[in-house]
């Protein structure tokens, strides 16, 4: 499991999120994150504690405020000591509203960072959990080529020299998106992956490696409009030489074969290389294929059918032409 730290969430996001520390500072790089949920307290300090979320950054805003003001101070003291005993990795409050000094002396006691923002309740949760989503997202490293054919985020998998490399570069010719080269990240983004380049320098990112002549820069050579940052991936396509080939290839397309990385299943279509195929040509035509298949269009299917009916005839069809009638 992924899990992010409290002073990680203050560097990055502090001007953007607008935060100040309360208390606490000293224990920022101590508290672990370990979900983009956050939690609010308001029917533990109305009493109920029987759920109570404790991995989950506690956020009081004016409802919660508001609240606590109706109650006296000795069952307001009560409850507030109550929730801050069951935990949370730190308490947001939001708006720029007054905290209550019995939350400040229970969160030094618990060594709880308390940070304020001055942005609205609901804004700011969007903003909190969209950045906490990205950072705690199930990732994965993978060998690859990553392009976009024709708007289909395609990776390109197989054993080292087997041309991924060349065939990205052939397809980025031909006027596709190049994303990324040799180790591709992966990320899971509810029920999508995403794959990006592994690169933690910006200058790393859209260079390519072509046996024989070297690293080659995409983004200089054929400009802005042959690259981009990311992208889903929703087809792999995996390039195997003849001798690898294991059992028989697909020959019609009627079975559907998938791949699962992250949890996820994605169509895994195997090409085995021989002299003279254009690889480039048949993942435009997967690309499209699969284009194709989102509109319910299914060639192989409506061919296999076609098939079928004409069999179960008695007689075949017998079609003779004397001249060239097209």
């Amino acid at each position: 499991m992924k899990t992010l730290n409290l002073q990680t969430l203050y560097d990055e996001k502090k001007q953007e999120l607008a935060l100040e520390i309360i208390t606490g500072e000293e224990h920022l790089a101590s508290r672990k994150i370990t979900t983009y949920d956050i939690f609010r307290p308001g029917l533990a300090l109305a009493g109920y504690t029987g759920y109570f979320l404790s991995d989950r950054i506690m956020i009081i805003g004016k409802t919660e405020t508001f609240y606590l003001r109706t109650l006296d101070r000795e069952v307001k003291d009560q409850r507030i000591a109550t929730v801050m005993k069951l935990g949370t990795p730190a308490v947001i409050v939001t708006k720029k509203l007054g905290i209550n000094k019995k939350f400040i002396e229970e969160a030094n006691r618990r060594k709880i960072p308390i940070l304020r923002t001055s942005q609205s309740t609901t804004p700011f949760i969007h903003r909190l959990t969209a950045y906490l989503d990205f950072k705690l997202a199930p990732t994965e490293h993978l060998q690859g080529t990553l392009v976009d054919i024709y708007g289909v985020g395609v990776l390109f998998m197989g054993k080292p020299g087997t041309g991924k490399s060349e065939c990205a570069l052939d397809l980025i010719e031909r006027g596709h998106r190049f994303v990324a080269d040799d180790l591709i990240t992966i990320m899971r983004r509810g029920d999508i992956l995403v794959g990006a380049g592994a690169e933690k320098s910006d200058r790393l990112k859209h260079h390519i490696e072509i046996r024989g002549v070297g690293i080659v820069d995409i983004f200089r050579i054929f400009g802005v409009k042959s690259v981009r940052l990311k992208k889903r991936i929703e087809l792999i396509i995996e390039l195997v030489l003849w001798d690898g080939v294991k059992g028989e290839l697909e020959r019609i397309g009627l079975e559907k074969k998938k791949k699962e990385i992250l949890g996820i299943g994605i169509p895994h279509i195997v090409i085995p290389l021989s002299p003279g195929k254009n690889i480039s040509v048949i993942a435009e035509v997967i690309a499209m294929n699969y284009l194709l298949d989102l509109r319910g269009v299914r060639p192989a299917e409506e061919y296999n059918k076609e098939l079928r009916k004409i069999l179960s005839e008695r007689e075949m069809p017998s079609v003779h032409f004397d001249e060239d009638i097209e």
